[in-house]
């Protein structure tokens, strides 16, 4: 799918309505359903667009450009020659499909490496900024099973299980789109910058907002709209009860999207949101292929790179060192479970004095079989669910 190259003067016409001070989105939109192009738009009189609107619209669209719009259509077109760079309007033929059956969609979009990813089958996963390693290692491992049986995943670039998501499916044949709240020239969080570049080259990096825009933190429900629109299904990995991704959860229901859940341990925090989210309708998920099969998709077959194939080895190595592991370390990881525990449980589930204790954290730590929390807590690590 390629994209309609535009003239200065028609990008000239998209950008003064969207940066139109007063102008609302859903004024603009009647504005185009009723006169078509953003040039007709500006061509009409006063009482023209008073009658379809208001005459505060009216006032927005006919008053001088503000006094930054001449810097940013300078901007615009600098962005657009750059290679890998495309401006999508909502005219073009290239515009993702999925977000064209949205009530809002942006009138512009800024598109930061490859298109296909816009138009291909996809599915959301999101979570938490403050991921534990298993949820990290589930987004990872889910997101490239879905790329690898050609879904494309959709994230938001944020630390945590955004990131985690976006590499997984790098990792996989059908690639990834990070739908970011700044603009499509800032990268937010900075650390992502690596990160970027390997979506743009082989994904798509995209935002609503002008060049330069900083991160917000209004914008990031609005990402959020967007990542919901473009996708068949959300999927959320962890999640607090107050987190952003249950935003994207409950927008993608009012779309009719399908919504999925990882489930978690009953004494986790990040689990609360998704609990939450299955009592309120979410499918409950275990395995990449529960997705799939709510999607339609085949699974990936085992010529197609798929991840179980990749994974065998590290949890073989896993298995090998804890046999490896003297008794009261094997007895500590036996206790340990699958969820986070504090070091007050292990002492009780053990029964081991302070500085046994204390030792076998340090080996299996040491050892790479387990990973200290935040808040005192300790989890296997790169264990599956």
């Amino acid at each position: 799918m390629q994209s309609i190259a535009k003239t200065d003067r028609e990008i000239a016409a998209w950008l003064r309505l969207t940066m139109a001070p007063g102008l609302k989105p859903a004024a603009l939109r009647t504005l185009l359903a009723n006169f078509g192009l953003p040039d007709a738009v500006l061509g009409q009189s006063f009482e023209s667009l008073a009658r379809v609107t208001d005459e505060a619209s009216a006032r927005a669209i006919l008053g001088a450009p503000g006094a930054a719009f001449a810097a940013q259509f300078d901007a615009v077109l600098a962005w657009r020659d750059v290679s890998g760079n495309t401006l999508l309007t909502l005219d073009d033929p290239a515009y993702p499909p999925m977000l064209l059956t949205t009530s809002d969609p942006p009138p512009l979009l800024y598109v930061k490496g490859h298109l296909a990813p816009l138009h291909a089958r996809s599915v959301a996963v999101v979570g938490s900024r403050n991921a534990t390693p298993q949820g990290a290692e589930d987004a990872h491992r889910f997101s490239r099973v879905f790329s690898d049986a050609g879904v494309a995943v959709v994230s938001g670039l944020a630390l945590g299980i955004d990131a985690a998501a976006h590499r997984g499916a790098l990792a996989g044949r059908a690639g990834t789109v990070a739908i970011v709240g700044t603009g499509a020239d800032i990268v937010y969080p900075p650390a992502h910058h690596g990160l970027v570049r390997e979506i743009a080259s082989n994904g798509a990096i995209l935002s609503e907002w002008p060049l330069g825009t900083p991160a917000r933190p209004a914008h990031f429900p609005q990402r959020n709209r967007l990542i919901a629109g473009l996708v068949s299904g959300v999927l959320i990995v962890e999640a607090a009860m107050r987190s952003g991704s249950l935003i994207t959860a409950r927008l993608a229901n009012e779309m009719g999207r399908d919504v999925f859940a990882l489930p978690g341990s009953i004494h986790a925090p990040l689990s609360r949101g998704c609990h939450r989210m299955i009592k309120q309708g979410a499918k409950l998920i275990e395995t990449p292929e529960d997705v799939l099969e709510e999607l339609g998709v085949p699974p990936p077959q085992p010529g197609d790179a798929s991840d179980s194939s990749a994974q065998l080895p590290l949890l073989a190595q896993h298995d090998a060192a804890a046999h490896a592991l003297p008794p009261d370390a094997r007895r500590l990881l036996d206790a340990l479970g699958h969820a986070p525990a504090t070091l007050e449980i292990l002492a009780a589930r053990t029964e081991m004095d302070p500085t046994a204790l204390q030792g076998a954290l340090l080996r299996l730590e040491l050892s790479g079989q387990l990973t200290a929390l935040h808040g005192g807590r300790y989890v296997r690590a790169g264990h599956s669910r």
